[in-house]
């Protein structure tokens, strides 16, 4: 499991809750298609670097918690992210495993992607990416 936080100014949930945004600041992927309002349980299609298709739901939308999980053949993940207000705006932890054959073979490529996507997901907050 990799996990990393980060303190965001702004509204981190907002860009987390824009799911056909997400290829904007997530470099792993390509596009994903499906109603622009997440709902949990709505599977969306899903395209990944290099080209791999699949789904994308949300699990859990609260205040608090944001969880999604994705999936292309042989590799699936589950992730976490964590929003707790305070004084310099959100805390962030983002949180995921991975699963399948694939993820095996590409675990070592994933280590430190929790911090590296929470800084994509701040500079996307503050209009930077």
């Amino acid at each position: 499991m990799e996990k990393a936080s980060l303190a965001i100014n702004g509204s981190p949930a907002d860009v987390l809750l824009d799911p056909l945004a997400l290829p904007l600041w997530n470099e792993a992927f390509l596009s994903i298609d499906g109603p622009a309002t997440p709902a949990v349980g709505v599977r969306y299609t899903l395209r990944v670097r290099p080209g791999l298709s699949g789904w994308l739901e949300y699990t859990a939308i609260t205040p608090g918690r944001i969880e999604m999980s994705w999936q292309v053949p042989g590799f699936r993940e589950r992730g976490e992210w964590l929003l707790e207000d305070g004084p310099e705006g959100s805390m962030v932890t983002h949180s995921f495993e991975h699963g399948g054959p694939l993820a095996a073979v590409l675990r070592s490529a994933y280590r430190g992607i929790a911090a590296v996507r929470l800084e994509r997901l701040r500079d996307r907050v503050l209009g930077v990416a």
